[in-house]
């Protein structure tokens, strides 16, 4: 369940690494996989490896940025129709633009399958499996 404030890793390779939910869009308590929010960049990937004008330049958002972002993993146990249950490690999304096309090319990772039925054939087609 994700709600306001909460830390979720980033894993595509848009730039970001660490964002904060600041809004969930079209609900009102939390967010789980396959849900829209607004994210705000707290850490920016690469940033403290080289010279920020070296990083920036082949990061396509950067720290402060307020962007779309869709749930891709839960750590909350999230249980299925058939009557599996499913939980991760970690809290983490993908970043997207307003029209739902996903900023970065690649996501390292593994993604819910409960993305296909909130129709997010995009994001499961770049990411290397799917749980």
């Amino acid at each position: 369940m994700i709600q306001l404030k909460t830390m979720l890793n980033c894993i595509d390779n848009s730039g970001a690494a660490v964002v904060e939910c600041a809004l969930i869009v079209g609900q009102k308590r939390h967010a789980t996989i396959g849900d829209r929010f607004v994210a705000i960049v707290q850490k920016q990937r690469g940033a403290r490896d080289a010279g920020m004008g070296v990083a920036s330049a082949a990061n396509k958002v950067k720290r402060g940025d307020i962007r779309h972002a869709i749930v891709v993993r839960t750590k909350k146990k999230v249980q299925r129709p058939d009557g599996s249950v499913v939980r991760f490690d970690d809290n983490a999304c993908v970043l997207i633009n307003k029209s739902g096309d996903p900023i970065g090319t690649r996501v390292n990772g593994v993604v819910g399958a409960e993305l296909r039925r909130r129709k997010w054939s995009k994001i499961l087609s770049m990411a290397p499996t799917h749980a």
